[in-house]
């Protein structure tokens, strides 16, 4: 497909190739710099293999309150974390050379994908986490909070920005020509293209597109180099030229924007080679991409409670007992562990289309052969009883979602989540595995509960979680963002006054490996 509109364009008058881009954004990435590098390239490969050159990713957005639906898409609350985790912008883009310019876009050949730092500026910052929002806060906040991340994308070379629907003090930021323009290209010295995200100027005003003139107006004159127009381009193409003519838009403007976005397709070496590179198509899935994911699970897994009493650790658990059961609505479901963006928007609720290791398989794999695995997703209490269980593994949490539709009130997991926590670990020791893309409210069921997983969404490779949970690999993940008591407590970030958590930013409990073989 992508080689067919590739041909088209190069068929045209100028036979400039365009640039074909894709949502590769996953996961949430409590996880280090080189891991993050290392799943940077794993994706640029997968992207090319599929003949697509431009990844809409990172998203460097610091989610200051998990009620917002895009906040596993944000590497952490503090803006540190996800300056560091700028490092997989090298790793999609390729390492930039030392004698580079600050400020201007490098991607390394066609085994790399130009990169997008988004959204330009303060998503993460909305009142009450309401997706697309207004983020009220001073300049200072704004600068210190939700700016530095792309201080440090612009330098590393991200060949291009994507603007924010969302609006700062009640200015639309894709309105917003102080900061895309005088902040970014001016001050910051950004040289590659700035793009607008879906229908992104539409929603200048309110209603979208409802007065859709000064809308590519305000868009184009604030510096969107690249709008993201998904219906109706002639529209917009229409109402650019005569805009030009008029000189409402000046000629300087569209210079500027081709200019830089020449420039990106320039650096990226499409002129020479436009079309996919089919001998990349074994990377797409590959075993050692697979592998590769299965460390980044193991490695962002936290441990947040671990026994009743410090001296009486449940996990690791054992391999080797006798008969042990498995439960919960997220056991034995891809479409859960993988959360939105995967196959479709916002995501798939059952296992057909992704290729992958549910957590039950991977428990059904890792115990030993003379381990019974009973598996049944809500068993009621006198089947618990009447089976003489070692332990539990129940895996609960949310619904796959992806932008507005992920917006929460309550952050609470998934029924029957509650009443099987309580009906499961009331009567066996359990292990509760939370799978969802950000903290939920756990607190009321912390007592009946023996060791708590934060499993985030782990996606395809479910071994990853019984790595650690059954003592191969130690626990060594931390908590990226503060994990409420209760909704009522937010938005809370760690340095607050009223700073009251379940688990503090920056916890969780570690393990030794289990070493030689269960007796």
């Amino acid at each position: 497909m992508v080689n067919e509109l590739q041909k088209g364009s190069l068929s045209s008058r100028l036979g400039i190739p365009m640039i074909y881009g894709i949502d590769a954004v996953h996961g949430h990435n409590n996880v280090d710099p080189d891991l993050l590098k290392r799943i940077g390239a794993a994706t640029a490969l997968e992207v090319r293999a599929t003949g697509i050159q431009y990844a809409f990713s990172p998203c460097i957005a610091v989610c200051r309150d998990p009620r917002w639906g895009r906040c596993y898409e944000s590497f952490s609350e503090d803006h540190n974390i996800v300056q560091a985790m700028t490092d997989i912008i090298p790793g999609l883009q390729g390492e930039l050379p030392a004698n580079s310019r600050p400020g201007v876009p490098f991607v390394a050949g066609k085994t790399k994908v130009a990169g997008c730092a988004k959204h330009f500026v303060g998503d993460g910052g909305t009142a009450n986490g309401i997706n697309e929002n207004n983020t009220i806060i001073d300049y200072k906040g704004l600068r210190d909070i939700h700016m530095p991340a792309y201080f440090d994308s612009v330098r590393k070379g991200v060949a291009t920005i994507m603007v924010s629907y969302s609006s700062w003090n009640g200015k639309k930021m894709h309105a917003n020509r102080d900061l895309v323009t005088g902040f970014l290209k001016d001050r910051l010295k950004f040289r590659g293209f700035v793009i607008s995200d879906y229908q992104g100027i539409d929603k200048i005003t309110s209603p979208p597109h409802a007065n859709y003139s000064y809308s590519v107006e305000a868009g184009v004159l604030a510096g969107i180099d690249m709008m993201m127009v998904p219906e109706n381009f002639t529209d917009f193409t229409n109402e650019l030229a005569l805009q030009v003519k008029k000189n409402i838009i000046p000629m300087s403007r569209i210079d500027d924007a081709v200019k830089r976005i020449l420039r990106v397709k320039f650096v990226m070496g499409l002129f020479e080679d436009p079309l996919a590179d089919l001998t990349l198509a074994n990377h797409l899935g590959s075993q050692e991409h697979r592998n590769l994911a299965r460390e980044a699970v193991r490695k962002s897994l936290v441990l947040l409670k671990n026994g009743k009493t410090p001296n009486e650790p449940l996990v690791p658990l054992s391999k080797k007992v006798p008969k042990i059961l498995v439960a919960g609505t997220h056991a034995d479901n891809l479409g859960y562990q993988c959360g939105g963006w995967t196959i479709e928007w916002q995501g798939v609720r059952n296992n057909s289309d992704i290729i992958g290791t549910t957590i039950l398989q991977a428990i059904e794999k890792t115990v030993d052969p003379s381990t019974l695995v009973a598996y049944m997703d809500n068993p009621d209490a006198d089947y618990i009883k009447s089976n003489n269980f070692s332990y539990a593994i129940v895996v609960v949490g949310e619904f796959p979602y992806a932008e507005t539709k992920g917006d929460t009130t309550n952050l609470s997991i998934i029924d029957p989540g509650p009443s099987l926590i309580k009906n499961v670990c009331g009567a066996v020791k359990c292990v509760v595995v939370v799978v969802s893309g950000r903290p939920v409210v756990m607190e009321p069921y912390m007592s009946q509960i023996d060791a708590l997983v934060a499993a985030w969404l782990p996606g395809s490779e479910g071994q990853g979680v019984t790595d650690v949970l059954f003592g191969d690999y130690p626990f060594t993940g931390k908590l990226a963002m503060t994990w409420m008591k209760s909704v009522d407590q937010l938005p809370m970030n760690v340095g607050d006054r009223h700073y009251d958590p379940l688990f503090p930013f920056g916890f969780g409990l570690t393990t030794e490996p289990r070493h030689g073989i269960e007796m």
